[in-house]
């Protein structure tokens, strides 16, 4: 009994310490901050808080206690959606702070065009995804 309180413990105090370091990297990137602004919804920030508490609370309840969610195809979708624009966020987020458009433009010689570029990379990403899911690769 006692083995299993101190595991629990530990392994509380871990989920801790990596949950503390994704926020850190959260906040450092600024991409709360930067939706923010994009959106200029300043006045709601503690409504970005309290979705991305609530979303981290729900992917581990569902990750670690393998529930069934019965939202179907409509609720799949919304996922999906969700995941996509999250992790977008985090790929723009990433190549912001190293740079890599403006460092990639100037190597291939791209003036115009830079926009289509980006919307051309998200509809590749898009149809990969696609692709993956529907042909169960």
């Amino acid at each position: 009994m006692l083995v299993q309180v101190l595991m629990g413990i530990i392994g509380l105090s871990s989920g801790f310490v990596v949950a503390g370091g994704v926020i850190a990297l959260v906040i450092g990137l600024g991409i709360v901050t930067r939706y923010v602004g994009i959106t200029h919804t300043g006045e709601h920030l503690w409504l970005y808080e309290d979705i991305i508490l609530l979303g981290g609370i729900f992917g581990v309840l569902l990750t670690v206690y393998n529930i069934h969610v019965p939202f179907g195809a409509a609720g799949l979708a919304l996922l999906g959606i969700g995941a996509g624009i999250y992790v977008g966020g985090w790929i723009l987020a990433l190549a912001e702070i190293v740079n890599i458009f403006p460092i990639m433009a100037r190597r291939i010689g791209l003036v115009k065009g830079m926009s289509l570029v980006i919307i051309f990379m998200a509809a590749g990403k898009i149809l990969g995804s696609l692709l993956h899911f529907y042909m169960r690769w």
